[in-house]
């Protein structure tokens, strides 16, 4: 459920009109809402109300400072995968035992700024990290709070970029491997283990793959149990899917229902990462189109939106609805949604049937909240677009567009060029 609705034929985010919008920051944008935002967070944080539990807002979907801080206000927490975003998390005032620390590849200066800050803890993945993490945290004269990330090796039937906890996926320790992982763990002098954490993918629009994973760690749980080894949470992850196209993914409540008679009585904390599905129907991206293109047998919209500005059509070929911002009678064609970047594969639609629209038209590219913006590149020197909230009927610039000299800041052209 999302707060994007035509009003007189004219698409609204909330009270104001998306037109409104544009004429005031310009196109190409991002625009999410506030109502939207407000209302999922609540809704996926209270449906876990029965049990205790942390749910830790995953950053890299949407990393914005604004929307961090309404997450920050809603007493959440942040699912981090960097020292970039747990910088970020800060400035907004999320709370640093409510931040966990995931990730294959974290650095001995970002576990350090970690330790210093004094998150809640790090989701290990390897062996090799967890030596890491001992070295720098016994550097210190610390512990490190660590809970070891275990592959269920569970299909969750989604795209197989966005797939995590399969058998040949980098993330996480295979469950072959678990017991002796966590046993290694606890021999480690500056490493104190307080859980154990999955994530098995992204987009996932059944909750049976959760419910196999959940089980296989009960089981897992169950054993170290029997070796005198007491977690004090489990971190289910997140990757609850939205709407695209036709999808019909389950309702958090659908989840906690799954889930609760697995967890109500094991005694521990609960934590959960949720990301897209909190956002992901928040937001929009919002082009104007440049020009129409015919050609033999294929016909192209271009627009002054990009690849670099929203990838997962180029990177996934992910499915993003695409609807004129004013809905009027038309004849409709099939068209690819191109933009000005000089790729192949720069496109937000293929073969896609829409009412035929006219240049300097505004385009709504829908589902654009999450692993949109924060995946902006500068490709062919474009300046990163602005993003925009829309609350009740006020317009607030949260991220200012670039601007040509953005995209050098920070290169000099050293004296033996001059």
């Amino acid at each position: 459920m999302h707060d994007f609705q035509f009003v007189d034929g004219e698409l609204f985010c909330e009270g104001v009109s998306i037109a409104a919008v544009a004429a005031k920051v310009g196109t190409p944008f991002y625009l999410y809402s506030h109502a939207t935002l407000c209302r999922h967070l609540q809704v996926f944080d209270s449906a876990f109300s029965d049990i205790p539990h942390l749910t830790a807002f995953a950053v890299k979907s949407n990393s914005n400072l604004a929307i961090l801080k309404l997450v920050a206000n809603h007493g959440l927490g942040a699912d981090i995968v960097s020292g970039g975003e747990l910088y970020r998390a800060l400035q907004a005032g999320i709370e640093p035992t409510k931040i966990v620390f995931a990730g294959v590849g974290k650095n001995a200066e970002e576990i350090e700024y970690a330790l210093k800050t004094g998150i809640r803890m790090f989701n290990v993945e390897s062996a090799a990290e967890l030596g890491a993490i001992n070295d720098v945290a016994a550097r210190m004269g610390t512990k490190a709070p660590v809970a070891l990330r275990v592959n269920p090796d569970v299909d969750p039937m989604t795209h197989p970029y966005i797939a995590t906890g399969l058998k040949k996926s980098k993330f996480g320790i295979g469950s072959q491997f678990a017991l002796e992982s966590f046993e290694a763990a606890m021999q480690c002098s500056a490493i104190d283990v307080v859980g154990v954490h999955m994530h098995i993918g992204s987009q996932l629009t059944t909750v049976s793959p959760f419910v196999d994973a959940v089980k296989k760690l009960l089981g897992l749980i169950e054993q170290l149990q029997q070796r005198g080894i007491d977690l004090h949470c489990i971190n289910v992850g997140g990757g609850l899917g939205i709407s695209y196209e036709d999808e019909t993914p389950p309702h958090p409540s659908d989840l906690a229902e799954a889930l609760m008679p697995l967890l109500r009585d094991l005694k521990v904390h609960l934590i959960l990462e949720p990301g897209r599905v909190i956002v992901g129907n928040a937001g929009i991206l919002v082009t104007k189109v440049l020009y129409i293109k015919n050609g033999d047998g294929k016909n192209f919209v271009i627009v002054d939106a990009a690849m670099n500005d929203l990838l997962r059509p180029s990177l996934y070929d992910a499915y993003h609805k695409i609807v004129p911002v004013r809905q009027d009678k038309r004849d409709s064609m099939v068209v690819d949604v191109v933009g000005p970047i000089c790729e192949s594969g720069d496109f937000l639609a293929k073969d896609r049937k829409l009412p035929e629209v006219k240049p300097e038209e505004l385009l709504a590219v829908m589902s654009a909240g999450a692993y949109a913006f924060t995946m902006a590149s500068n490709y062919n020197a474009r300046p990163r677009v602005p993003e925009v909230m829309v609350r009740d009927r006020d317009i607030h610039v949260i991220r200012e567009r670039e601007s040509y000299v953005d995209l050098v800041k920070g290169e000099v052209i050293p004296n033996f060029l001059q």
